[in-house]
């Protein structure tokens, strides 16, 4: 599916986060890995449904208001509620076969579905805050063949937004988890992009302006913290060395970023775009990011979203740099969570002067 990278990422670290989660309550390693991507219909998703499943809404409150649906096949709801009752695993294979599920059932795997909700809200809070507070419906039961669709049952009429991840366990044949958001409040969560013939590259004062243009717009629009509110980041990081992550694809470009900061003293980590940045943060008192690119696109806001969902109680600053600026880039940069923007190339003192300027340091 084209478009939405923003939400897929979203959703993308959301998924995994849940699974890990999800599987620390129930004592196994659980992966959700999010595998395909597609627009449809309520009547042609359970059109092609031949299992019986379990649908729980999820009610997205504040500025973006609107729901969304999780789907379960009903045989891995009662695998996993199993699981978490306790139960033998003779028995929970012959629950499953025949589809058996109990009250004990449904309070258990409403108990998981509360832990992927709780990551779906870390994520989601992380990425668009002030914007998003995500409440767990009660789930309901769909049986095709059996259970009628109406206008409203077991959700609304509509074009969705269909994500679909892969549940896998040891020892367990498990199929897959659904998300199903509408149009409309996909593209609250990330709106479509605006035709790049619209809009032109900004100099270096126009960047500026619209920098500061976006950010007196409102605090609500950016992720991070005021200036006044360093103290309590400081003091929330996590223990570890000073460091400073460098994350850029062009090896020589990253190698002339780390250079830029070396007069730091920090511990400089470094990688590309696609790094594992909890892997990178692990351990250590990350006190700047810088993030660089050719152009200003989707793969670098993911990052952003990645680092405020690892942080969410206290990200560090982001820098992010590219060749070409647009109005809308700078917008969306600011809105998912960079503290600063620049152009590249950019000289080794203005950089350093906003290395000094985050990271408090002397002049």
């Amino acid at each position: 599916m084209d478009g939405y990278t923003i939400l897929h990422e979203m959703l993308e670290s959301a998924l995994k986060q849940a699974g890990e989660e999800s599987g620390m309550l129930l004592g196994q390693e659980l992966s959700i890995a999010l595998s395909d991507s597609l627009r449809t219909t309520k009547t042609a998703y359970f059109g092609d449904l031949d299992d019986a499943c379990f649908v729980i809404g999820v009610e997205s409150r504040e500025a973006y208001a609107g729901r969304f649906y999780l789907l379960f096949s009903l045989r891995d709801a009662i695998v996993m509620s199993s699981i978490l009752l306790g139960i033998p695993p003779a028995r929970i294979q012959e629950k499953k076969r025949l589809c058996i599920i109990e009250a004990d059932d449904i309070d258990a795997f409403s108990e998981i579905a509360n832990m992927i909700n709780g990551s779906f809200n870390t994520v989601f809070q992380g990425a668009l805050p002030n914007k998003v507070h995500l409440k767990l419906l009660s789930p309901k039961k769909f049986i095709p063949d059996v259970d009628q669709l109406t206008a409203d049952e077991p959700l609304p009429e509509g074009e969705f937004l269909m994500f679909r991840s892969k549940l896998e366990m040891p020892d367990q044949e498990l199929n897959h988890l659904d998300v199903l958001i509408p149009l409309e409040l996909g593209n609250l969560f990330d709106p479509p992009a605006e035709a790049p013939e619209e809009e032109t590259a900004l100099a270096g004062e126009e960047l500026e302006a619209a920098v500061a243009d976006a950010q007196a717009a409102g605090p609500e629009e950016e992720i991070g913290i005021d200036e006044g509110e360093a103290e309590p980041l400081e003091a929330a990081a996590e223990t570890g060395a000073d460091s400073i992550v460098v994350l850029e694809d062009d090896e020589g470009e990253r190698h002339l970023m780390i250079e830029a900061v070396g007069f730091t003293g920090y511990e400089v980590v470094e990688g590309t775009l696609n790094a594992d940045i909890k892997e990178l943060f692990y351990g250590r008192k990350v006190r700047l990011v810088l993030i660089g690119s050719m152009d200003a696109d989707d793969r670098e806001l993911s990052v952003c979203i990645k680092i405020n969902a690892i942080r969410q109680d206290s990200p560090p600053p982001i820098i992010m740099s590219a060749q070409r600026w647009t109005r809308t880039a700078v917008l969306k940069a600011l809105k998912y969570g960079a503290r600063d923007i620049i152009i590249k190339p950019c000289g080794e003192d203005e950089l350093a002067t906003k290395v000094r300027r985050f990271c408090k340091l002397p002049v």
